[in-house]
């Protein structure tokens, strides 16, 4: 492996931190607000991104590349109302995503085929997170404003449960 596909891989295990970080500090936010099924479903989601910078450390391991651990930098948010932190969700998988391309180009470039392979998992996992976040977003807007409708909303996030990822499933 080349030491800039390993210098990205490293960077994306501390981002998918950063990313369970920031899930967790929307959890709070909901939990604060007495939206429990909100808090348990960004929970579950911070599990997750926890759960792909470990399948990135498992990769760069098993390719014989050291991973360094960095600082995890402390989320910087605050919220006026229920639907922003869902679209700073949204807006972040979008970056997610980029720095996943950025990834699979570097790859690519090099002919690393190992690696583009590695992350075509990540590639669709993107897709499915952007378009759940996406869902969100859409449905507090349409059924958030209304009480009924929110606590609909709520007890539909309070009923996810966690799932491995697949990549951690082979284990």
């Amino acid at each position: 492996m080349q030491a800039n596909i390993a210098k990205l891989i490293n960077e994306q295990i501390n981002a998918e931190f950063y990313s369970a970080y920031l899930y967790l500090t929307f959890a709070d936010y909901y939990e604060e607000q007495g939206l429990s099924g909100y808090a348990n479903y960004f929970e579950i989601q911070a599990a997750e991104e926890r759960d792909h910078a470990l399948i990135f450390r498992k990769y760069l391991h098993e390719n014989g590349e050291k991973v360094t651990m960095k600082k995890i930098d402390q989320p910087k948010k605050s919220f006026k109302n229920f639907v922003e932190p869902l679209e700073a969700a949204l807006e972040h998988e979008k970056l997610v995503t980029s720095l996943i391309n950025t990834i699979y180009e570097a790859a690519h470039k090099a002919k690393d085929f190992r690696t583009m392979n590695f992350l075509n998992w990540f590639v669709d996992e993107q897709m499915e997170e952007e378009d759940n976040a996406d869902t969100m977003v859409t449905r507090m807007k349409l059924f958030g404003g209304d009480s009924k409708g929110l606590y609909d909303l709520d007890a539909e996030c309070a009923a996810r449960v966690y799932t491995t990822p697949s990549p951690l499933a082979n284990n």
